[in-house]
């Protein structure tokens, strides 16, 4: 299995690895892709004003345009490590133990804007880049990575995808229908969507998987282990979803 996880506009400064190495990235056949975003993120922050304006940052935010500007220099992270937030807070991986660690690194991909999808552990520099963005001379990010990821995935393809993305990140890079795959909504016992807590049920859902480290190959699978754990998912009102149910 793998699961798919939306980045976070959040971020943890710093880091103390070495720099950016694009195909040391998973999913290496996107190193093309990975490059022409960095390039085009390195040479936008050249000019600070279009950088704000592309970039749509506020006054106390242009600071993301000298980490943009150190793309390829800058210290990295592990990017389970590098995303704050709800999501990355429940998950709370620098709490788990080595093996959990290496199991996130095996099963999870994390879907950035500059990066596409990067493992667990992968190391990445600290940026400010949105899905929805434009940069100059660069076709509309969707339209840059969607193709290539999907094939990249297919190349490469898991027994299932669990996918707990945004859809803003879907749209980057849609799981082929080649692969086996499970779109997650989080909703009440009601059936009610929700929003906030939606990013903190999914962070503790993988947090549960990581420690747990269950062989799961399909949503039956995913099922039977969620039982174990006392919690509830079920098939979505969709083909292709799921709900992970919460207390309401």
């Amino acid at each position: 299995m793998k699961i798919l996880l939306p980045p976070s506009e959040t971020k943890r400064p710093g880091g103390s690895g070495a720099p950016l190495s694009l195909e040391g990235l998973a999913l290496s056949t996107l190193a093309g892709q990975r490059d022409a975003v960095v390039s085009a993120l390195v040479t936008l922050s050249a000019d600070r004003s279009a950088a704000a304006r592309v970039l749509k940052l506020s006054e106390r935010q242009l600071g993301d345009i000298d980490h943009n500007a150190a793309l390829r220099c800058a210290p990295t992270m592990a990017a389970v490590d590098r995303y704050t937030g709800v999501l990355y807070d429940a998950l709370d991986a620098a709490s788990l133990d080595a093996a959990a660690r290496r199991w996130l690194d095996r099963h999870v991909w994390i879907h950035s804007a500059p990066f596409g999808p990067v493992s667990a552990l992968d190391a990445i520099p600290m940026y400010r880049l949105a899905a929805g963005a434009s940069l100059p001379e660069l076709a509309p990010l969707r339209r840059h990575w969607a193709g290539p990821t999907s094939q990249a995935m297919a190349q490469e393809p898991p027994a299932f995808i669990l996918d707990l993305r945004s859809e803003a990140y879907v749209a980057l890079g849609p799981v082929p229908v080649s692969v086996p795959s499970a779109y997650v909504r989080v909703v009440t016992d009601e059936g009610r969507a929700l929003n906030h807590f939606n990013k903190k049920a999914k962070g503790e859902l993988v947090r549960a998987l990581a420690l747990d480290r269950p062989r799961v190959h399909t949503v039956g699978g995913l099922q039977k282990w969620a039982i174990s754990r006392g919690m509830t998912i079920r098939q979505g009102d969709t083909d292709g979803t799921i709900e992970l149910v919460v207390s309401s």
